[in-house]
């Protein structure tokens, strides 16, 4: 082969689209029904204003700011609004990003995917499959096996730890 030869495949190489791990994760439909549905000031005086925030009005906390960004306990994350289980600790890294993060959900299907343009990027916002909350984003830049970094909101979650023996 010669350079142009070389050169020409190499630039064929880039236009060819390249899979994320993130397009086999669970895709939110637009007329998706959540099995715990309530009424916004339900909501509001359920949660407390951080969560509601975060979870029903899609905040985002701070970086290095939330309880959880830097928290080691062993046990299971859940939503904070309908308590489905979502993370465990064993599967929580750090990210270095100021932000509780994960490689991979407890279960598949414990959460949604759908497609995030507020900030003018696309990005994947991850919601909780049975209230439909808003949790936090999912990237394609964890760790192994799964290569997806789950990037979540500490007011979106509540820790409930591992019983001991």
């Amino acid at each position: 082969m010669n350079l142009i030869t070389v050169i020409a495949c190499s630039f064929a190489l880039l236009a060819i689209p390249q899979s994320s791990p993130i397009d086999a994760l669970r895709k939110a439909d637009p007329n998706q029904k959540f099995k715990v549905v309530k009424s916004d000031s339900a909501w509001q005086s359920q949660l407390s204003r951080p969560a509601y925030l975060v979870l029903r009005k899609s905040g985002t906390e701070k970086p290095y700011t939330g309880k959880f960004w830097d928290f080691h306990g062993q046990g299971t994350f859940v939503c904070a609004a309908c308590g489905q289980e979502l993370f465990s600790s064993s599967t929580k890294f750090d990210s270095h990003t100021g932000w509780p993060s994960f490689y991979q959900e407890i279960n598949p299907g414990k959460t949604l995917v759908r497609a995030d343009r507020s900030t003018g990027e696309e990005r994947s916002e991850v919601i909780c499959a049975r209230c439909g909350g808003h949790l936090g984003h999912v990237f394609d830049d964890g760790p192994e096996p799964t290569h997806l970094r789950y990037c979540m909101n500490s007011p979106a979650l509540k820790f409930i730890p591992a019983k001991t023996k």
